[in-house]
């Protein structure tokens, strides 16, 4: 293949795969995908090397990458990443829920961790390509849907502390079932007081592996102490809410305001997070961005002013808080169980993702 700038169209030929996973054995995955287990046959990758570009482009047989182990990725950790979903609608089509803005997304953290970035026609036909080479994979009914995770490593042989002169972008894609089997259940939160996620200045607005690796111990710390996740709180006074480890929060006020930490830099820009405000907005509810402190936090659900606390991210979609735990007691949320707006706004986004609601924002974009 010839080598291909980035300002030039790309393609994803496919080269099938010589052994797929049986049509039975895939069936049973299908029936009992979980999250994050199984992975389908093929995958997307492309190549870029400084002073040509990207190229290489070709839809591949699913496989273990071959790394030098001096590869950039392994030492400094130069990578990003991104998380989106393609949903079965009932009349067979495949569909992606805004996937442009994960490719700027993926873009801006490029930048930020000096990788090239990839050009949203490019990332969309990456995705694209692969979705419809193993279609097969995209699992129907209830909440399923294939997720998919396009990333970037830089896989340049140096030790120098530089910029990767030679870096893989591929996407991959593995089946997911609903996220509550059971039906949804609100999550107890840890609040850390010994780690905070990002500051001013460094990485927290990337969706890099870097901030999800320091966030283990403390998301060890959350198990630790029985809860589901742990929630972190801004680097500078130790005051103010930030997110989760992998989820933007909500608090609804018992007038139907809906409040949810302003980006400041150090909290990433989900784009669950910017639809949810939008389908609160159209929903009639009032739309705030701001800081919110802990002790507000605490004393807005003492007091009843605070109704419920809701948190939202790609895999669960939206993610009802049942309680709040730290050193210094625990507060429970309302009666624990989930809330009328946290309900409703998740009702409303699935069925819009799964094709069972109108598309008023052109958010909805068919892969197949």
């Amino acid at each position: 293949m010839s080598a291909t700038t980035t300002e030039t169209p790309m393609s994803f030929p496919v080269h099938a795969s010589a052994a797929p996973v049986s049509a039975e054995r895939r069936a049973e995955v299908l029936a009992d995908p979980g999250f994050g287990k199984h992975f389908t046959d093929h995958m997307a990758t492309a190549t870029w090397t400084r002073g040509t570009g990207w190229h290489d482009a070709a839809v591949v047989p699913y496989g273990p990458l071959q790394l030098d182990p001096a590869a950039a990725v392994l030492h400094y950790a130069q990578e990003v990443f991104e998380g989106l979903k393609a949903y079965r609608h009932a009349d067979g089509s495949v569909w992606s829920f805004r996937p442009g803005a994960n490719a700027a997304r993926l873009a801006r953290s490029a930048r930020r961790l000096a990788l090239p970035e990839v050009p949203e026609q490019m990332f969309l036909e990456a995705v694209t390509q692969l979705v419809r080479t193993d279609e097969a994979w995209v699992p129907s009914g209830g909440e399923s849907s294939l997720y998919l995770r396009p990333f970037m490593v830089a896989t340049e042989a140096f030790l120098g502390v530089r910029s990767a002169h030679e870096v893989k972008f591929l996407v991959i894609a593995s089946p997911a079932g609903s996220y509550f089997r059971g039906g949804v259940e609100p999550v107890s939160i840890w609040l850390t007081q010994d780690y905070t996620r990002a500051a001013f200045g460094g990485t927290g607005s990337a969706k890099c592996g870097g901030n999800y690796a320091a966030s283990l111990v403390a998301q060890d710390e959350a198990h630790d102490n029985g809860c589901d996740q742990v929630c972190f709180l801004d680097a500078a006074e130790r005051r103010y809410v930030e997110e989760l480890g992998g989820m933007n929060l909500y608090f609804v006020h018992d007038d139907g305001t809906v409040v949810t930490p302003e980006l400041t830099g150090t909290i990433l820009e989900g784009i669950t997070r910017a639809s949810i405000l939008q389908l609160a907005q159209d929903a009639g509810h009032r739309v705030v961005e701001r800081r919110v402190s802990v002790d507000e936090w605490r004393e807005g659900v003492a007091s009843g002013r605070i109704t419920e606390v809701f948190a939202c991210g790609t895999a669960a979609v939206v993610t009802p808080v049942g309680r709040l735990v730290s050193r210094d007691g625990e507060l429970v949320h309302g009666t624990g169980a989930t809330g009328e707006v946290t309900a409703s706004i998740r009702q409303q986004l699935l069925d819009l993702q799964h094709g069972r609601a109108e598309d008023r924002h052109g958010w909805m974009h068919r892969l197949l």
